[in-house]
């Protein structure tokens, strides 16, 4: 139980990624505070899931660029277990289109949600981690964000900043006792690869060394290991999770 007594809040964790993640924390023992956004029934499934696993659990519900919803995030794990030792930023969106088609609102969308409101969520637990003078945040970036992606001119962008904030946020929180890394996924398998066709898989799979995609999991493990004492001398790093795609 590697996390007994700890608190993680993971933004975006209704499914997917962040829901993988939230498992396996819990499964080490922390309590978990889910987060995604409003009237997502996805979550309240999430969470259902969780109590009937026995796992302590917290649910709160709101836009990680709306600074009022994420010091109630904030203030939900405090009040529920006492602390708040793990952020991890990993709600994102995607509007994926050709550089020339790319409007204004979709740059705009992406960028705000993907990396003003990891600022925003780390802004706000950073003051709660400082006052314990402890604290572990794992943002999730990827792999377009350090070789960028053909119609993917805002997400790369958005996860290029990311890492930025990564490393600075590292430099200015460690004498606080706060670490921040980040994790760069390639292509995890999801609903979206599944309905990919055959020969469009096998496309991607020639350019995988590992010759398979990442699952959800495989991020989940890398996650976890940031966030544990294990980690406690790693910071501002970014670790690839893409099976040698990009090396």
């Amino acid at each position: 139980m590697l996390f007994k007594g700890k608190t993680a809040v993971i933004t975006g964790s209704a499914r997917g990624l962040g829901k993988a993640i939230a498992v396996k924390l819990a499964s080490m023992g922390a309590n978990i505070v889910l987060n995604d956004i409003p009237g997502s029934e996805a979550l309240d499934e999430t969470a259902e899931e969780f109590k009937k696993a026995g796992y302590n659990v917290a649910v709160t519900k709101g836009d990680v660029r709306n600074h009022d919803d994420v010091k109630a995030m904030v203030k939900a794990a405090v009040e529920n277990f006492g602390s708040l030792d793990i952020l991890v930023n990993n709600a994102g969106i995607t509007k994926d289109k050709p550089f020339a088609l790319m409007s204004e609102e979709d740059w705009d969308a992406v960028l705000d949600i993907n990396l003003k409101g990891a600022f925003i969520c780390t802004k706000f637990a950073a003051k709660q981690m400082m006052r314990q003078r402890y604290g572990r945040i794992v943002n999730m970036a990827s792999v377009a964000g350090r070789y960028g992606n053909q119609g993917q001119a805002n997400y790369s962008a958005s996860k290029a900043g990311l890492i930025g904030l990564t490393k600075t946020t590292a430099k200015e929180f460690a004498s606080r006792g706060i670490t921040c890394n980040a994790v760069a996924p390639g292509i995890i398998k999801s609903k979206m690869t599944d309905v990919l066709p055959e020969e469009v898989r096998e496309k991607y799979l020639e350019n995988i060394p590992l010759g398979r995609f990442g699952t959800p999991e495989d991020v989940a493990n890398v996650v976890a290991f940031l966030a544990s004492d294990d980690a406690a001398y790693v910071t501002g790093q970014v670790i690839d999770i893409d099976g040698g795609l990009v090396m």
